[in-house]
């Protein structure tokens, strides 16, 4: 009967190693796309922040500095 096992039972294929490593392969490029589109977002939200940030301090020293009013001297 052992000498019959390989006709009864098929060798595997081959070609799903290849489907799984070109899954595998697609599965990291959008894995690292999707990376790099949320470092990009956030690269544009500090981008904008840190100019918004710029303008209010800008804005700030041109104010009138309430506190030096009650600052000993």
């Amino acid at each position: 009967m052992n000498e019959n096992l390989p006709y009864i039972l098929p060798a595997p294929q081959p070609q799903g190693e290849d489907t799984f490593a070109a899954y595998q392969t697609t599965h990291q490029f959008y894995y690292e796309v999707q990376k790099r589109s949320e470092f990009q977002r956030h690269c544009e939200w500090y981008r904008t922040t840190a100019e918004q940030h710029r303008r209010e301090l800008e804005r700030m020293r041109g104010e009138v500095n309430i506190f030096s009013w009650f600052r000993r001297s």
